[in-house]
């Protein structure tokens, strides 16, 4: 069975036309029209920006889904999905129209254990500004994103990090309370839950078609 890619949306601002959570339930439409099959998709919250101050409140989700191909294809297909809802890279953790993160892809590590461990070990005054040359696989600030750990907890409670041994729940659990209550769900636009079905769905992760 191909493993498991996890994906983490977040968006606070506009494309000119549809709302940060209408944006998030495009990126997932698009992605199950360019051949993203068996989604499992989890609610949507609201969630203060990050850095603190550093523009309008995000809308946050996640999804889950096998691939078969390389990260590098993978990251290149989020990448697309990105521009084509108007997104232009600009300051690092800016404000954005959409962001989809590559967290994880089952249990690779890329390039290796060691730097994988040097950037999640990265201070974050300097996590701001250096950008790796490369992917690194699973995502280095994985463990202290509450925003990322919260939309995870729907779609893999049980992923669990092959570098550190520690599992979504895990991570969600050692971050602080008062960083996870500032996580609120909210409705879905037209209030379903986005998902993808098809011939490639793998068992475990059958769900509705989207619907627009």
């Amino acid at each position: 069975m191909p493993p498991l890619a996890l994906v983490a949306l977040g968006a606070n601002l506009t494309n000119g036309t549809d709302s940060p959570a209408r944006t998030l339930k495009k990126s997932l439409l698009l992605l199950g029209q360019k051949g993203v099959w068996g989604m499992k998709t989890s609610r949507l919250f609201t969630t203060p920006a990050f850095p603190a101050g550093s523009g309008p409140d995000y809308v946050n989700a996640a999804a889950s889904f096998r691939w078969s191909e390389t990260p590098e294809a993978l990251l290149a297909l989020l990448h697309a999905v990105e521009t084509e809802l108007g997104r232009v890279r600009g300051a690092r953790w800016g404000a954005r129209v959409i962001d989809l993160d590559l967290v994880a892809l089952g249990d690779a590590v890329r390039p290796d254990a060691a730097t994988q461990s040097r950037w999640a070990a990265l201070p974050p005054d300097r996590a701001a500004v250096d950008l790796p040359d490369r992917l690194i696989l699973p995502h280095p600030r994985l463990a202290e994103r509450s925003f990322v750990l919260v939309p995870l907890a729907d779609v893999a409670p049980d992923w669990w990090h092959p570098v550190t041994g520690q599992d979504v729940a895990a991570m969600l659990a050692a971050r602080p309370d008062a960083e996870r209550a500032e996580i609120r769900p909210v409705p879905w636009p037209g209030q379903d839950m986005p998902s993808t079905d098809g011939p490639n769905a793998s068992s475990g992760l059958v769900f509705p078609a989207f619907r627009r």
